[in-house]
């Protein structure tokens, strides 16, 4: 039997993708115009007000990057117009009816041509304020899924979630929506979008009633998205509007072909359009950056947990791959694309790598000098860290509260300065703790089964690898992720 070809089917191809000014969405983005050039259009959704400036947003914060330079050298003078005739920038907001695209004409040949949907538009912060992680997370999965239906020509909509919709679930994590299912059983006793919404206006007419502060408005929608979350069992507002806009989907999917993608922690490129890129701090690196600083002495953590990490080539290949060996099937499939299973690497062995790199390779600080970096503290436990923090900051804080009080408020600034800090602190280990302590191993039989239909049916199934088994962990840290790291983020 003659061998097909992953690059064959995206010849010719009509793809929309919502953020693409995304981590993910821009290497899926760069990926494709570099291997498939041949693809028919690529129509990538972005919040701006008309398509001049969605125009003038994709050229500063995606075709702009260092992630397309090997792109650019391919094409050299010809690059720009290669781009005009391909990617096209359409004004919009996955947060609306029709995804925002106001242009009636754009609409219709969007929904005449789109063959293929990859919907990666979503905010990643754990603490996002509510009524925005909703409107994206949850609600625009459903303004999507509505454009996807009237698309006559659609043979694919990709969805990416992530991993830990699972919650704080342990051992191994199933590739299907079991996590769900108690909360899919609640959110089916009320009208969940209309609930939600209501409390989050309710609570916004309030504050504008006070004349509150934006800070004080951003604050408390943040409370209120930890405290729903934490509600219906979730650790974090990130994960909890996921879990309700896979929830949503599976809800209103129909007939439509529908793949959802769970990757881990994202890390930078493995080798694709070449190693260490990456686009901001991700989960681990606001910890690297903080060690080699010498700014984090102490971490909550459990040296043996797993953490499981993902380069976002690799997960790019998956969702590709995905695309093609399930389009124009009438049926959900769900993908882990992680490495805890097949390629564990824990938190001790990652701190071994941190350390000997930064010990070898020293942070230059503002005056010049290399930054010493020490063992650290590691606390496995929320309590033991808790009481060390008690003890080491704030008890003295409550001694420079007295301090203060006798000398007529004198070191007030100090004292607010210092008690702030010590409350963002708390805050993010607080956010982080279900992630460093996570007992938790994503289950990838779904995708080893993609993999193994990858090879046998494609015969450029190479160019899209995404076995985690094929990566050095000691060599990726210490050679490609930390330079990336300090190159593409820290030194900007």
């Amino acid at each position: 039997m003659e061998l097909e070809s992953i690059l064959g089917y995206l010849q010719n191809k009509t793809i929309l993708v919502t953020g693409a000014t995304g981590f993910l969405g821009m290497v899926f983005v760069e990926k494709i115009l570099r291997v498939q050039p041949d693809v028919k259009r690529l129509y990538l959704l972005l919040r701006a007000s008309d398509t001049k400036s969605a125009t003038d947003r994709m050229h500063d914060q995606i075709i702009g990057k260092e992630l397309f330079r090997v792109l650019k050298d391919k094409w050299g003078t010809d690059f720009d117009s290669f781009i005009a005739e391909k990617v096209v920038a359409v004004p919009g907001d996955v947060t609306f009816d029709d995804l925002g695209v106001k242009e009636i004409k754009l609409r219709e040949e969007m929904c005449n041509g789109i063959e293929i949907i990859l919907n990666s538009a979503g905010t990643t912060n754990f603490d996002e304020r509510y009524d925005i992680a909703l409107g994206v997370n949850t609600f625009g999965v459903q303004h999507v899924l509505s454009l996807a239906k009237k698309c006559l020509k659609l043979e694919m909509l990709l969805h990416v979630s992530t991993a830990y919709v699972c919650g704080e679930r342990a051992g191994l994590i199933l590739e299907d929506s079991s996590c769900m299912d108690e909360m899919e059983k609640e959110i089916t006793k009320f009208d969940f979008k209309v609930q939600e919404m209501k409390l989050v206006e309710e609570k916004l007419n309030e504050l504008k009633a006070q004349d509150a502060t934006e800070q004080v408005i951003t604050t408390t929608m943040k409370d209120i998205g930890i405290e729903r979350a934490k509600l219906y069992g979730w650790p974090n507002t990130y994960v909890f509007t996921k879990a309700m806009g896979e929830i949503f989907l599976g809800e209103s999917k129909d007939h439509l072909p529908i793949v959802i993608i769970r990757p881990s922690v994202i890390t930078s490129s493995y080798k694709e359009p070449f190693p260490g890129w990456v686009q901001g701090f991700r989960t681990i690196d606001s910890v690297i950056a903080g060690y080699c600083k010498g700014k984090l002495t102490c971490l909550l953590v459990d040296p043996m947990s797993v953490l499981d990490m993902i380069p976002v080539d690799m997960v790019v290949h998956s969702m590709i791959v995905a695309m093609v060996a399930n389009a124009n099937k009438s049926s959900s499939i769900i993908y882990h694309v992680g490495s805890s299973l097949r390629n564990p690497i824990n938190f001790l062995n990652i701190h071994s790598f941190i350390f000997r790199y930064f010990t070898k390779n020293p942070w230059i600080d503002k005056d010049g000098k290399p930054v010493k970096v020490g063992k650290g503290k590691i606390f496995k436990t929320m309590a033991t860290f808790r009481m060390y923090m008690q003890i080491r900051f704030m008890l003295p804080l409550e001694g420079l509260k007295f301090v203060n009080k006798a000398f007529g408020g004198s070191f007030q600034d100090l004292y607010v300065n210092y008690s702030q800090k010590l409350k963002l602190m708390m805050r993010l280990v607080e956010l982080y703790e279900p992630y460093m302590l996570f007992k938790g191993i994503f289950d990838d039989n779904n995708a080893e089964e993609l993999r193994r239909i990858t090879r046998e049916r494609f015969v450029d199934a190479e160019a899209f690898n995404f076995d985690a088994r094929c990566i050095d962990w000691e060599d990726y840290i210490m050679h490609t992720h930390i330079p990336g790291l300090q190159k593409f983020v820290m030194m900007k």
